[in-house]
């Protein structure tokens, strides 16, 4: 009886012990998963301050309709970034500053992969697959052209403004305001998108910032040449010394000069930019066009295996023809 009564409490324990080493880990992960999360709820406040001063690019002050509208898009691209663990490169996170669009890295290539995957959704109302595969196609590139686009945008209006800033700028030094100060009044009376990185420049100065350090960030937001060659200017000016105001007038009296050199190319080149656009638009036109009088003249292409070559072909030829022809009208100055 008492081997009996020993072995049985050591089965016992034996049976306790793994629920004790269970209940031991399930507390250990539950300790380090608190710890992890209320680091990363100090670390999101903090974050939260600082964007209070530093804002992000591309929310400006408007209407509270659209204004939660887009928190709601961005809760909602946010919320699919994480379940999806989503890890996109910097890269990509600075294309999207650049572009002025209110949108983390995550949530883009997220709204990307969701607009390319509604098109598939043709298939059930009867579309064929390869009409669905080209629609998906286009809108897997269409945000990525909408990026380029903004970009093109917003760096026309950062280079039309930096001439009038170097002015300002200028001027506030030869008045005998500081470089700091020059800044600061450049963020409040000029415009965006200029008035907008000048601001987040002095609120990173006042933060702790350099200003060697802040101007290099404000170079790589924009990825404007001229902006690197006015920072950088201000840089070796800064280690060497020299009359600041006077290099400013010479680099703005250059920029000035360089945008009407480049009018005058794209006025001597707008024959070759207008004949480049309608090679790429007018074959489209004019399938859909035919596609709408007359589908079955058309429908060969898409259902022949050699119309399927032929478009292949076409198709290729006339990117190619763009290419060549943009690549002529595009001279750098």
């Amino acid at each position: 009886m008492t081997g009996c009564a020993g072995t049985c409490g050591f089965a016992e324990v034996n049976a306790v012990i793994p629920i004790l080493i269970a209940a031991l880990v399930f507390w250990a992960v539950f300790l380090i998963c608190f710890a992890a999360a209320d680091k990363l709820r100090k670390k999101l406040l903090v974050e939260n301050r600082i964007r209070v001063f530093i804002p992000g690019p591309g929310i400006d002050e408007g209407d509270g309709d659209d204004q939660d509208k887009v928190h709601v898009l961005q809760r909602l691209l946010g919320w699919l970034t994480r379940k999806l663990k989503l890890k996109p490169s910097r890269r990509l996170a600075l294309e999207l500053m650049r572009a002025d669009i209110p949108l983390s890295a995550g949530e883009f290539l997220v709204l990307n992969v969701m607009l390319g995957l509604l098109p598939l959704f043709l298939v059930l109302f009867g579309y064929s697959v390869e009409f669905c595969l080209l629609l998906a196609l286009g809108a897997l590139l269409a945000p990525s052209a909408v990026v380029k686009l903004r970009q093109k945008k917003r760096m026309h209006l950062i280079e039309t403004q930096l001439p009038e800033v170097l002015g300002i700028i200028a001027n506030s030094l030869k008045a005998g305001y500081s470089f700091f100060q020059a800044i600061e009044l450049v963020s409040r009376e000029s415009k965006p998108p200029l008035a907008s990185e000048f601001a987040l420049v002095n609120k990173e100065m006042n933060l702790g910032a350099t200003t060697e350090l802040a101007l290099e960030n404000m170079v790589e937001r924009v990825g404007s040449d001229d902006l690197d060659l006015v920072v950088t200017a201000v840089l070796i000016q800064r280690q060497v010394g020299g009359n600041l105001s006077a290099i400013l007038e010479s680099i703005a009296e250059t920029i000035r000069e360089r945008i009407r050199i480049r009018g005058e190319i794209r006025s001597l080149t707008a024959q070759g930019r207008i004949s480049g656009l309608i090679i790429s638009v007018l074959p489209f036109l004019i399938a859909g066009f035919i596609f709408v009088v007359h589908p079955e003249y058309i429908m060969p292409l898409f259902v022949e295996p050699l119309g399927r070559i032929m478009l292949g072909m076409g198709i290729g030829g006339q990117f190619l023809a763009v290419l060549m022809i943009k690549k002529i009208t595009n001279i750098r100055v």
